[in-house]
């Protein structure tokens, strides 16, 4: 079989691969990451690379211009390696897997506390639940009273009984288990440490397991971990289970978007050869790196961190644990597991105390997760009385209503657009994103914003929604989406459509063109079309209306700098009034937190995965139709914006 070889600049990076073998695939084993939102169909344009020197066979595509065929470029995805080769690798085609700024990390966790360090301070105009303290993993300092010829009870059943009395719970002889390395030392260590003991213990919601033993009083020393797995963006907290303080957080973008920005992309290649392996490491990997950056940070002996909390979508936490999501995406729709056992952090790749612990938040359906589960939890969703909604607005888009009496959900396939991808310019909400902006109606110049303040480099999420309404209003832009108004020299003509220059070269950060072209504005369309029809046939379906929601909970990062007038205004949002809605942040984390933290809380997670119920979007008759509708700016019908109208 031909092996070849593969340099990559201006990282200076190579790698070996067999003949036809993609430019994508050997990026990805060199360790470069290429933006491909398609997951290497060929159809989203953009892992283009130079091809400097060797041969390669590449498949024809439109998505390369006269002028970029010139230059040698091509799609890495489309190029089959036939010699050794040397590829540029241009900088606007690489994916940035940095860790977010403390800057960055504050916008995306704004909202789930008010200080890093402060657990119990809330979210303005949320009232929280409260659980009990009683964390997943919990440490007992014992004395056991030493065995003699009046009470000669095994050592193993002396321990149980004297767990039995610290957890007071006399009645359940059986409660407690172990491993056989903790049995093996444990006749020595008993008598070595006068009989004075540290048991670490992992809760579950029918037993406890011994997971570690010690010597002498280390019951200070309990630490645990809280992660978020998000389709775009991973989160994790370091928390001392013992004070309930959160040590330190870290968050960066999930390495899994190289392999497609979406979950059906992600659940196609897991099909690959080596796909889900794949998929697998690059979560776990950035996950234990996360562990470990924190863990030496903190000065804490990683045998000290005994459990972990995840909250993801179903196909997030397939992927974690390596468990094929192929039928995920295949009527009848049926993931492998919604509620998944406690298991050992080690089988899943996770490295922490070799004997601590894994908890999931349990999921509803395939496309309804444990991260909207922890969401509700961490809202309080599952206890209001009055009519209630949270929206978590991501690449995959998942709605949830109810009170206390009921729980409906669904999903959306949003895609990345409001992460700022598959856009031309576009980018994550980092500094130098426009963030905010306003359209001039005499000479339709744009005044805009950055986050930090610095000159631009490309627009995210918020930053589109604000141009959008701004063409809106100004006439920039009919209801469709189309440019109908001719300016010399800011908007110009394309091969795909129009486009409209937001900054000239000579103003942003890397001396280029910041546009937004016809092409972004029909991708942010159907977005919000997706999420706004979605929320508007749940809320039908159960017999209501959207004047009918007292509270509007908006989940995830995005809802940062959004404007609400003018997510009301392209339609992404139902009109109503704006102090119904409140911000959230990243619920999730939150949820997942909480679990950590008491396993009252992780019992009602279960409460609440259980009394959702899933409605299935794309067998719903009327989706269609509503989603249609809602592809115009606000939406076909006027009646449902009264404000917006003249």
């Amino acid at each position: 079989m031909d092996k070849f070889k593969v340099t990559f600049y201006p990282d200076n990076k190579s790698v070996e691969v067999i003949k036809d073998t993609s430019i994508l695939s050997a990026a990805i084993s060199a360790g470069i990451y290429l933006k491909s939102s398609c997951g290497g169909d060929g159809v989203c344009g953009q892992c283009k690379v130079i091809l400097k020197k060797g041969k390669v066979l590449s498949q024809p595509t439109g998505r390369l211009n006269p002028e970029e065929r010139q230059r040698g470029m091509h799609l890495a995805c489309l190029c089959e390696i036939q010699s050794d080769i040397e590829v540029d690798v241009p900088e606007e085609s690489k994916l940035d897997f940095n860790k977010l700024s403390p800057q960055e990390l504050e916008l995306r966790l704004k909202g789930i506390f008010s200080e890093p360090e402060d657990v119990e301070a809330g979210v303005p105009g949320l009232k929280e639940p409260v659980f009990t303290h009683s964390p997943l993993a919990q440490k007992l300092y014992l004395e056991l009273p030493p065995p003699n010829l009046e009470d000669k009870v095994s050592d193993l059943e002396r321990l149980h009984r004297q767990i039995r009395r610290a957890l007071n719970k006399p009645l359940m002889p059986n409660i407690t288990s172990s491993n056989l390395a903790n049995i093996r030392i444990l006749s020595e260590l008993l008598r070595d440490s006068e009989w004075k003991i540290t048991v670490t213990i992992g809760q579950r919601t029918d037993a406890n397991e011994i997971l570690a033993i010690q010597p002498q009083d280390t019951s200070s020393k309990n630490f645990g971990f809280c992660f978020d797995i998000g389709t775009t963006t991973l989160s994790g907290q370091l928390v001392d289970l013992k004070t309930k303080k959160i040590l330190g957080t870290k968050a960066a973008y999930n390495k899994q978007a190289s392999f497609g920005s979406d979950v059906i992309t992600r659940i196609i290649y897991a099909r690959e050869q080596d796909g889900l392996e794949k998929l697998h490491h690059a979560v776990v990997d950035e996950m234990n790196e996360m562990i470990r950056e924190l863990v030496a940070e903190n000065n804490i002996d990683l045998n000290d961190v005994n459990c972990i909390t995840c909250a993801g979508n179903t196909t997030m936490i397939h992927l974690l644990l390596r468990i094929d999501p192929t039928y995920i995406r295949r009527e009848p729709y049926v993931p492998t597991a919604n509620f998944i056992p406690v298991v050992k952090a080690a089988e899943a790749g996770l490295k922490i105390n070799p004997h601590g612990i894994l908890s999931l938040a349990p999921g509803v359906s395939s496309y309804v997760g444990g991260d909207i589960t922890a969401g509700i939890l961490s809202c309080g969703m599952d206890k209001e009385e009055e009519l209630c909604m949270l929206i978590d607005i991501g690449t995959n888009g998942e709605i949830a209503l109810g009170n206390k009496e009921f729980l409906v959900t669904c999903a959306a396939s949003a895609g990345p657009a409001f992460e700022g991808s598959g856009v031309t310019c576009g980018m994550r909400a980092a500094k130098g994103a426009i963030q905010k902006a306003k359209i001039n109606p005499k000479d339709f110049s744009v005044e805009f914003s950055t986050i930090g303040g610095s000159l631009p480099i490309g627009i995210c999420g918020s930053g589109y929604i604000d141009l959008i309404s701004e063409m809106l209003k100004t006439g920039l832009i009919d209801k469709s989406g189309k440019i109908k108004i001719e300016l010399p020299g800011l908007v110009r003509n394309t091969e795909s459509g129009k486009e409209f220059l937001v900054v000239e070269k000579s103003r942003s950060a890397n001396q280029a063109e910041i546009v937004i072209t016809e092409d972004d504005i029909e991708n942010i369309k159907r977005a919000k079309a997706a999420i706004y029809s979605a929320a508007a046939v749940l809320v039908r379906h159960m017999g209501f209306g959207f004047h009918d929601l007292k509270k509007i909970f908006i989940a995830g990062g995005f809802g940062t700098f959004l404007d609400m007038k003018k997510a009301i205004r392209i339609g992404l949002l139902p009109d109503l009034e704006r102090n119904r809605f409140i911000f959230v942040g990243n619920s999730s984390l939150a949820g997942a937190r909480s679990m950590l933290l008491s396993i009252d809380a992780f019992t009602e997670s279960e409460k609440i995965a259980q009394m959702m119920t899933y409605l299935e979007l794309s067998v719903e008759p009327t989706y269609m139709d509503e989603y249609i509708a809602a592809l115009f700016f606000p939406h076909t019908d006027l009646n449902r914006f009264p404000s917006l109208k003249l």
